[in-house]
C-alpha cells in the first residue's frame, strides 16, 4: 500500500510526553497514531468512549458551597492565619 505524509500539529509537550509513552511499548508515534485510524475504521468511530466528566454529587456540593462561600464571604469565620484555623478544627476533635 502507497504511504503519504500528513502533518498535524501538536502541543509540544503533548508530542513529547506521547512520544516517550509509546517508546516505552515499543513503538513510535506513527505507528500509535496508525493503530488510533485502523481501530476507528474498524468501530466506525472513536475507538473508546468519549464523554464530558461529569462530577459526582459530592463534587457538585462541594462547588455549589465554594460559589455560596465566596459570593457571601461575611456568613463565614475568619481566621488571621492558617495556625488559628487548625487549633479551632483540633480542639473540636
Amino acid at each position: 500500500m502507497e504511504k503519504v505524509s500528513t502533518n498535524i500539529s501538536l502541543d509540544a509537550d503533548l508530542k513529547k510526553n506521547s512520544q516517550a509513552l509509546f517508546a516505552d511499548l515499543g513503538m513510535d508515534l506513527t505507528t500509535a497514531i496508525t493503530i488510533f485510524l485502523k481501530q476507528s475504521l474498524r468501530v466506525q468511530g472513536f475507538p473508546f468512549l468519549i464523554q464530558r466528566e461529569v462530577p459526582n454529587a459530592e463534587t457538585v456540593a462541594a462547588m455549589n458551597e465554594f460559589y455560596t462561600m465566596k459570593a457571601h464571604p461575611e456568613q463565614y469565620k475568619r481566621y488571621p492565619s492558617f495556625r488559628d484555623a487548625m487549633d479551632e478544627v483540633l480542639d473540636d476533635a
